[in-house]
């Protein structure tokens, strides 16, 4: 039977030092490899790309599925893996629920890869 990986809260932006800076310790380097298993899936890459290009800054589920070509559940379904990996913002209005992009966790998970990433 697989090994279980430890549950951590990847709600804030990943926080350490570039891995390039020196050897991570493990809880670093699981904090960053779950949030790269998160977005290392074709579907939730484009639904990344549909959010963050989105002229409203948010999206709901029934509009990103049909961009998507697939069902609602499977597109909550990754929506919720990346909401886990906190790369993503769900907001509740009314029937609908809403989603948007967090381009400051984005940007912290690229800056711990690479420094120089962004500049």
């Amino acid at each position: 039977m697989p090994k279980a990986l430890p549950v951590i809260d990847m709600s804030a932006p990943v926080c350490c030092a570039p891995v390039a800076a020196a050897p991570i310790d493990d809880t670093a380097a699981l904090e960053i490899a779950l949030r790269l298993k998160a977005i290392a899936e074709p579907v939730r890459v484009k639904l990344l790309s549909l959010l963050l290009t989105s002229p409203a800054g948010a999206e709901n589920t029934g509009d990103l599925a049909q961009a998507i070509g697939l069902a609602e559940s499977t597109t909550s379904h990754h929506l919720g893996q990346l909401r886990k990996a906190g790369l993503v913002e769900t907001e509740r209005r009314g029937m609908n629920t809403y989603h948007r992009a967090l381009r400051e966790s984005l940007a912290a998970l690229c800056l711990v890869l690479d420094p120089n990433c962004c500049r």
